[in-house]
């Protein structure tokens, strides 16, 4: 029988320097990419957890406001502090050590980029890797259902025992960057480490209620106003939505009501390509890239400055979306044509 817990060689020798020096810490500001998603924000919560069980002074500073939709997941309320606020610079100017969970790329950490020093830096990441790293120590495996499989993975190698709080921040990870284990690449070894992960208590009843099912009122307005903004190519198999900055503050939308939009826009019978274009309140807009098919959607990202996976991609662009829409749908058609 195959033994899908075991971790492979090379992750396990990737992984060690990292946990050494996160182990040798005694403060450390943990992080992630602009618009935290629930990968991004569990391996967080989760990396800080087991942390400081262990003794060591861990801040959640994001370059965007840490999701209310994740919150659960902290086991103390001031944990996440806001960029720009005194907590997130005093813990800043006094850590020792900096964690880059669920992206490599420094341009994706906004404005605090530019205070995090390299060298002081640990990237642990499950995307390909980008033009530019963040840090001096890196892992970066794709291989990775999610970067709270490698965390749990982390823990593994280290030897310590699952607490229930650690478990929960990993076990969300992975459930929402594996589509509820829907998507690609959902593996059997994701199954297995989601499993390990239950075993500690996890009630996923609860989860999926606090992930899924519970949403604001201004979320349902959003999707209803959005769906006014879907089209499809008439002759490829292409579909995108758009979502002005009006329509936006019209329903009070925050970014993590856009979570999951373009799942309608990628459901969407015969889509290979679905994109979704919204606009940001700095006059940016930010696409998400989706493939159903053959298409990398994560090299047509790049060629905008974003970047991803194969199949799950994004990029911010500067400009209002029908300054940046044509440009990319003749890009996504291109490679539609291409393949």
């Amino acid at each position: 029988m195959n033994d899908f817990l075991s971790l492979p060689p090379a992750r396990a020798q990737a992984l060690r320097p990292v946990l050494e020096r996160l182990l040798a810490a005694r403060r450390v500001v943990l992080t992630t990419h602009v618009n935290a998603d629930g990968d991004g924000s569990g391996s967080e919560a989760a990396v800080a957890a087991w942390l400081e069980g262990r003794g060591i002074a861990c801040t959640i500073v994001n370059p965007t406001p840490f999701p209310e939709s994740f919150r659960f997941l902290l086991h103390r309320p001031d944990l996440a502090a806001d960029l720009g606020t005194s907590a997130a610079d005093a813990a800043v100017a006094a850590a020792d050590t900096f964690l880059v969970l669920d992206t490599s790329e420094p341009k994706r950490l906004g404005d605090l980029a530019a205070r995090i020093p390299p060298e002081r830096t640990l990237v642990v990441d499950h995307h390909p890797a980008g033009r530019a790293v963040a840090g001096d120590i890196a892992v970066q495996d794709p291989d990775a259902a999610a970067t709270g499989e490698l965390v749990y993975d982390m823990l593994a190698v280290a030897g310590h025992e699952l607490t229930p709080v650690v478990a929960l921040g990993a076990y969300v990870a992975l459930v929402s960057d594996t589509g509820s284990f829907r998507y690609g690449n959902t593996s059997p070894r994701a199954h297995a480490v989601a499993a390990a992960l239950m075993a500690t208590g996890i009630d996923p009843e609860d989860v999926y209620r606090r992930l899924f099912a519970t949403a604001p009122r201004r979320r349902l307005d959003l999707l209803r106003r959005a769906l006014a903004g879907l089209d499809t190519d008439p002759t490829l198999p292409l579909a995108w939505m758009t979502v002005d900055r009006e329509t936006a503050e019209s329903v009070g939308a925050t970014a993590e009501d856009f979570e999951g939009l373009i799942e309608h826009v990628r459901s969407i019978e015969g889509t290979d390509v679905a994109l979704l274009f919204r606009e940001t309140p700095e006059g940016e807009t930010k696409i998400s890239f989706r493939s159903n098919g053959g298409t990398d959607v994560n090299a047509i990202a790049r060629r905008f400055g974003g970047g991803g996976h194969v199949k799950a991609a994004g990029a911010l662009v500067p400009g209002r979306v029908e300054q940046v829409v044509p440009p990319v749908l003749e890009a996504v058609r291109e490679a539609l044509r291409g393949r």
